[in-house]
């Protein structure tokens, strides 16, 4: 399975199975971990067989059950460009996991951070996790709720759509297809799009999430078929 693949069959899994994850699964979770941590000057510090920073968790949204193995996302603090990297490479790696079969939910808050098992120094800053692990084939009835709550509000192509200088091309309509499914903190997709000089640019909608903005940016990017963006809030895309 591509990562264009995994983004189209990718959705947040809130109920995990009570059943470990395979040695040589966790090898290559390790190896992804390492890559794209190192792409991004961040870390991805994997736990397994550890589900204490969830256990007994409540909160009335994103209500999560089972997390025994997930992805932990550290990098510097108070550095929008190190969260934005953050987005774009820790939802590559969600997608090499998706590619493995396993369920996924990006983590913003419902964990406890003293009870995950990361030395983080007085410069970094645990942003968020990603769950990891096996999952039934069919949601359960919480998840479905929840689904159904959240991608009420979910913004199709033309939504995400600011200007244009001249007509789109198809890799820019392909892009905004594939930014759909990406997943944002609430599902609000705080995100818009325009199209200028032959270039894609992609500015934050009223909102300061820049691990939104990666997520966003690296959708467009595998919708098109390839390219490169500029970092950065505003940033522009180049089709290859």
């Amino acid at each position: 399975m591509t990562l264009q693949q995994a983004a189209n069959v990718r959705r947040s899994r809130r109920n995990y199975l009570d059943q470990a994850i395979a040695p040589e699964m966790q090898e290559k979770l390790q190896a992804f971990a390492e890559q794209y941590g190192a792409a991004g000057n961040l870390r991805i510090e994997l736990v397994f067989n550890n589900g204490a920073a969830f256990a007994g968790f409540r909160k009335s949204y994103g209500l999560l059950t089972g997390v025994q193995h997930y992805a932990g996302l550290i990098a510097k603090r108070g550095c929008p460009i190190a969260e934005e990297k953050m987005g774009y490479f820790g939802e590559m790696f969600m997608l090499q996991a998706v590619a493995m079969g396993l369920g996924t939910c990006w983590v913003g808050g419902s964990f406890r951070r003293a009870d995950c098992p990361f030395d983080i120094a007085d410069d970094e800053q645990l942003y968020c996790t990603i769950t990891l692990g096996h999952c039934a084939p069919d949601d359960n009835t919480r998840e479905r709720l929840i689904q159904t709550i959240t991608h009420r509000r979910s913004k199709r192509a033309g939504d995400m759509m600011a200007d244009a200088d001249d007509a789109v091309p198809d890799w820019f309509v392909a892009g905004l297809h594939a930014v759909e499914r990406a997943p944002s903190a609430v599902n609000k997709q705080p995100w818009l799009f325009s199209y200028r000089d032959g270039k894609a640019h992609l500015t934050l909608d009223n909102s300061h999430s820049w691990v939104d903005l990666g997520i966003a940016k690296l959708h467009f990017e595998l919708g098109t078929g390839g390219g490169s963006w500029q970092w950065g809030d505003g940033g522009a895309f180049s089709p290859t």
